[in-house]
């Protein structure tokens, strides 16, 4: 937890609770063990651009494995976990994200996908025994990838693409610069205090990338805008992933 004095969360949002958090049921439901799975995945990138997949062949014992290590993590002390910081752009970094001056209360480990750089940021914080966070990783992400390039093939199918690897090659490619985030959104005393308000934790902003592949624990939070522009909350599903059309995607939509 990384408590600040009261002056310092004004750099922070928070919005004000008028009414308890609905949650929006018509979220798209994409079954990828279905046949007609590939024509439903087009429609809600087309009419929605973000979608929940279940059956999606991620063994839940990958996603327990490093949820755990991903809490044990970000239980370290703070001198601990800045072991593997400055976020340049990887490793461990919070409160300020990206390159633009954007503010959360959030504190992540961004890292590449490349095995070989992860090695080197996990020996920065679990010295010469990073294999079980590194294991848990890599058998999460080789997991995640395969599903991620059963997606991007459907939709290079629905855009009528000749060759359908064209956006699931770039994500296998050894060059990759696909990236891996663990975000902790942790508590904020001085928020609490006040009953109605909450701390956001990941402003407003869209992926530039060409999806991205989400997945929470049991806890609320996750917002999206819909074309009327208005907001609607997701419900939380630890067991499946949602995925968001990025901006280069919607270039071709």
């Amino acid at each position: 937890m990384v408590l600040v004095p009261k002056p310092a969360l004004q750099q922070f949002s928070f919005i004000r609770n008028i009414k308890p958090t609905t949650f929006f049921s018509g979220i798209p439901l994409i079954d990828l063990s279905k046949p007609d799975s590939k024509h439903l995945l087009v429609k809600a990138c087309e009419e929605f651009g973000f979608f929940k997949v279940v059956n999606h062949g991620v063994p839940l014992e990958f996603i327990s494995k490093l949820e755990s290590e991903a809490v044990k993590f970000f239980s370290l002390p703070l001198s601990e976990k800045e072991k593997a910081s400055p976020p340049n752009p990887f490793g461990y970094g919070k409160k300020s994200i990206g390159q633009n001056g954007d503010v959360g209360w959030v504190e992540y480990l961004l890292l590449t996908t490349n095995q070989e750089s992860v090695s080197q940021r996990l020996s920065s914080v679990f010295g010469d025994n990073p294999e079980k966070f590194r294991c848990a990783l890599n058998d999460y992400v080789s997991a995640v990838k395969k599903m991620a390039c059963e997606i991007l093939e459907m939709m290079a199918d629905g855009l009528k693409i000749q060759n359908r690897n064209v956006f699931s090659k770039l994500l296998m490619d050894e060059q990759s610069d696909s990236v891996f985030r663990l975000n902790h959104y942790p508590p904020c005393p001085e928020i609490q205090a006040l009953k109605d308000h909450n701390m956001i934790g990941f402003g407003e902003h869209t992926d530039p990338q060409i999806i991205s592949v989400l997945r929470s624990n049991n806890t609320s939070g996750l917002q999206i805008s819909l074309n009327d522009g208005s907001w609607i909350s997701v419900p939380p599903d630890p067991s499946s992933f949602f995925i968001n059309v990025g901006d280069s995607l919607q270039v071709h939509i």
